[in-house]
């Protein structure tokens, strides 16, 4: 489970974000990385039972605390969250799943972050000829309670071959297709949060199952695999 120690160290690195703190209290880092590493591994566990995933280990999934400072205005040295990543594995398997861990905005996410052009292309065709199919599967009761809307970044316009007036106007304009769910630091830190965090990532496979469909076919339904 995550402990309380992992949190607080996560939350006295916000207010300390420079290599001389962190230096100091380098042992401090370390319990609270091995936590999200033990964590990880026990989530990575439970998910291989229901998904098909290539990420080796939880120490793999986790990404680096030390911040890329190089092309950004923001120049504090580490992160204040732990990121794990899990990859599902195969060509006809789509779709990432992603967890956040910080003091008061943890978070899970899931779904397709950066789709390739040819991909993309695909995704807009197939909203376009079959938005019915991704209104019902956007707008299913349990759906909504759990993700809320579909997130992420959007051209502005209607892309190049779509038309502005289209019903799916909205979706069609997405360059990502992300869904997430918060998680209080309470729930975060109950003993059966990894349960918990496993269910709600189970919860994403309707639309990774519809997604890995549309991804694997053409526009006639024939496989390109």
């Amino acid at each position: 489970m995550i402990q309380q120690s992992t949190l607080n160290f996560l939350a006295v690195l916000k207010a300390n974000n420079n290599r001389d703190w962190f230096q100091t209290n380098k042992a401090v880092y370390e319990h609270a990385h091995q936590n999200v590493i033990a964590f990880a591994d026990s989530l990575l566990a439970k998910m291989r039972i229901h998904d098909h995933l290539e990420t080796a280990s939880g120490k793999a999934s986790l990404f680096r605390i030390y911040a890329d400072t190089r092309f950004s205005k923001e120049k504090a040295p580490y992160k204040t969250h732990f990121g794990i990543r899990f990859s599902r594995a195969g060509a006809q398997l789509r779709g990432g799943y992603y967890f956040h861990l910080e003091p008061g905005h943890s978070f899970m996410a899931g779904g397709f972050f950066a789709p390739n052009p040819d991909d993309l292309k695909r995704i807009r065709e197939d909203i376009s000829f079959n938005y019915d199919e991704w209104n019902a599967l956007l707008t299913q009761p349990d759906f909504v309670d759990t993700f809320g809307e579909l997130h992420g970044d959007a051209v502005k316009t209607a892309p190049k071959g779509f038309d502005q007036d289209h019903p799916a106007i909205e979706l069609l304009r997405k360059k990502q297709f992300i869904l997430r769910h918060p998680f209080t630091d309470e729930e975060v830190l109950r003993p059966d949060f990894v349960e918990k965090l496993d269910q709600t990532f189970q919860g994403l496979r309707p639309f990774f199952d519809y997604m890995s469909e549309v991804l694997t076919t053409d526009a006639n339904g024939e496989s390109i695999l």
